[in-house]
């Protein structure tokens, strides 16, 4: 039985979704559960050929034998939580804690007019941030609340610990990056919450001592979208001269990009006490690894970078990502480099 996080280690957009993807479908944990903020962090997942954009979704629904839960420290949109899952075909194996909170019509207008919101913090406008005040403010309507919700309310909280109890492979999910913090992060440029690993166990109801493993999902290369600082960033002609290039899943806004920063590598590793490394689009960085599948299909260079990585932050890397599908990546855990 292991309980194993997966949490972002920059400012989100390392591609978790990828990760997470691939231990559902290859491993067919017992439960896959979300954590996270809400509807303003998306994950995308390319699997057998299709790309889904999720918003509220666990990007584990690639494996068709997980129980998929969404935990109550999690804000729920309604509209997009029922459109998605007629996207991946969950319904029958798909619930939301009762007590999770509630984004409505409101909360996005705040969102989008508020000036502080949608100028200074670079907020994506999905209406998180004043959902999380009014949740602090006591006063937010929560799922048990909704008749179109209804089918698929359970306690998480229960559901993950009997699991857990009856020796029960289970993944936690995490969104966002620990970055965005809002009390570790780079504040006030952050979001409406904490997002780190001991955070993902308060949202979806366990007790720290119950996690195994942590991975922590680093990109070969620093990006974020909105507004605030990062270390090392990069002109736009440079961003474009070495393909660094990206827009963000939600808001379809260009993403700042920057190479690895390994103070804050370190302070990731720290803050949630990460145990394994997963390191994605390593192609990027090092076109000639595209679409590998083992280890030996590395070259020189990008083994080097790997292990500059590892030594730099005192944790292995046992994942690696060469490409965009679920598929191409490299478990190390099973090879050795």
């Amino acid at each position: 039985m292991t309980v194993t996080i997966i949490v972002g280690g920059f400012w989100g957009d390392e591609g978790k979704g990828k990760i997470i993807s691939y231990i559902a479908y290859s491993e067919n944990p017992a439960i896959i559960a979300r954590s996270g903020v809400g509807t303003n962090a998306g994950h995308t997942v390319v699997f057998e050929g299709k790309k889904y954009g999720l918003r509220m979704i666990p990007s584990g629904f690639t494996s068709k034998k997980s129980r998929l839960l969404i935990g109550a420290g999690v804000l729920v949109d309604p509209d997009i939580f029922l459109k998605e899952i007629e996207e991946t075909g969950c319904k029958d194996r798909i619930a939301i804690d009762y007590q999770a909170g509630v984004i409505e019509s409101q909360h996005k207008e705040i969102d989008q007019k508020d000036k502080h919101f949608s100028k200074k913090i670079g907020s994506t406008g999905t209406g998180c941030g004043p959902a999380n005040q009014d949740r602090a403010k006591r006063t937010l309507r929560l799922a048990k609340e909704f008749p179109q919700l209804e089918p698929y309310l359970t306690d998480v909280s229960t559901e993950i610990n009997e699991a857990i109890e009856a020796g029960k492979n289970v993944v936690l999910e995490g969104t966002q990056g620990t970055m965005l913090s809002l009390f570790h992060g780079t504040y006030p440029f952050v979001t409406s919450k904490d997002v780190s690993a001991p955070q993902i166990c308060s949202d979806v109801g366990i007790g720290p001592t119950k996690v195994d493993e942590v991975i922590i999902v680093f990109k070969a290369f620093m990006t974020r979208v909105g507004e605030g600082p990062m270390p090392g960033t990069l002109s736009e002609e440079e961003m474009e001269k070495r393909g660094w290039v990206e827009h963000g899943t939600v808001t379809g806004r260009a993403r700042r990009s920057a190479p690895i920063d390994f103070d804050v590598a370190r302070k990731a590793v720290r803050l949630n006490g990460a145990t394994q490394i997963a390191l994605t689009k390593l192609d990027i960085i090092f076109p000639e690894v595209a679409g590998a599948k083992s280890a030996d299909k590395l070259s020189k260079e990008s083994l080097e970078f790997i292990s500059e990585i590892e030594k730099e932050t005192g944790v292995p890397v046992t994942f690696v990502g060469t490409g965009p599908e679920a598929e191409a990546l490299i478990d190390l855990r099973e090879e050795k480099l």
